[in-house]
């Protein structure tokens, strides 16, 4: 992970607390959710920093693409997730040869009542595990863009709704490895982070060498949280307050980027939404009712880094978003 630059917070720390004080959010909750996260590093070692991202994601009421080269744990977070928030769960192994009805259902004919049925897809569960996403082709990624961006489906021109909470963890693989397709432009704005896990330390990586399969610590996790639960916790990520002088702060992240020389492309307005909402998630984590510059330096690589495009450079290698993201956190001022 990137590390964070040293933030001056005296003016938005002094602006944190709202005239009206959000309702704080119930401690035996807040114990759960932590104990939550305890198990999912458990269950994933080394990774702490990716497993606070992807709780983020959740909490804020956004999706998490998580890419990195195969077998570093992917699959295995998406299931820790699974198996720690006690909602239902289904796993779509993308492939290429895989069709949108596969994602999203079909209506099939009943000879019995003359009628057509409609048999829902894999979509219609609490957590999606979309694994191998890039190896399906554009045509398919594309079925989950309306689930992803509304919470529902569209199929034969009616609308039918998703469960709720809905969460989509997709995992891919680096797009230069062979059978990978790029991700369209609008469906990676869907993903509101981007998390990487890369190669645990040496101490993590002695524990998987030492201990029993990471499948029989999924077989012994418990179901910490539930949607009742998890419903809460998101509907107080929306009360976390953030002053004027931090919403001055993500501006200017937001202006840095489309002003950059090396942007081709920065972050749309929504994209500047999204970064509140994972900021505030942020501060929930951090059993805080106000946002601070932390929060938002915690997540902006995150957020930044898969919705920047990048000017082309034809005598060197076009530099990564994510750096150059960083790059950008470390430039810009707080207010």
């Amino acid at each position: 992970m990137h590390s964070e630059p040293q933030s001056k917070v005296s003016s938005i720390a002094s602006n944190a607390p709202a005239q009206t004080t959000p309702p704080a959010v119930p401690q035996q909750l807040l114990n759960e959710l932590g104990q939550a996260i305890a198990q999912v590093n458990r269950i994933v070692l080394g990774h702490p920093d990716a497993i606070r991202l992807a709780f983020c994601s959740l909490l804020a009421g956004g999706h998490a693409l998580v890419e990195d080269l195969p077998g570093v744990g992917k699959t295995t977070l998406a299931n820790a997730l699974a198996c720690t928030l006690g909602l239902e769960f289904r796993r779509i192994q993308f492939t290429s040869d895989l069709l949108p009805a596969d994602v999203v259902g079909v209506s099939v004919y009943s000879q019995t009542n003359e009628r057509f049925a409609f048999q829902p897809g894999p979509i219609f569960s609490q957590i999606v595990l979309a694994d191998e996403i890039n190896r399906a082709p554009p045509r398919t990624q594309s079925a989950l863009l309306e689930a992803m961006a509304e919470e529902h489906v569209t199929v034969d021109g009616q609308q039918r709704q998703l469960p709720s909470p809905f969460f989509v963890i997709a995992t891919q693989n680096p797009v230069d490895l062979a059978g990978t397709w790029l991700l369209p432009d609008s469906q990676l704005d869907r993903f509101l982070l981007k998390i990487t896990l890369g190669y645990p330390s040496a101490q993590a990586e002695r524990l998987l060498l030492e201990q029993p399969d990471r499948q029989s610590f999924l077989g012994s996790a418990q179901a910490i949280l539930d949607t009742a639960k998890l419903q809460t916790l998101m509907e107080h990520v929306t009360q976390i307050h953030a002053s004027s002088a931090l919403l001055d702060y993500i501006q200017a992240l937001l202006t840095a980027t489309r002003q950059h020389a090396q942007i081709n492309v920065g972050l749309s307005p929504r994209a500047g939404l999204a970064l509140l909402r994972a900021s505030r998630a942020h501060a929930l984590l951090n059993h805080r009712q106000h946002v601070l510059p932390e929060d938002v330096q915690a997540v902006f690589v995150a957020l930044a880094g898969h919705r920047l495009k990048i000017i082309e450079q034809q005598s060197e290698q076009t530099p990564d978003p994510a750096v150059i993201a960083q790059d950008i956190l470390h430039a810009t001022a707080v207010p």
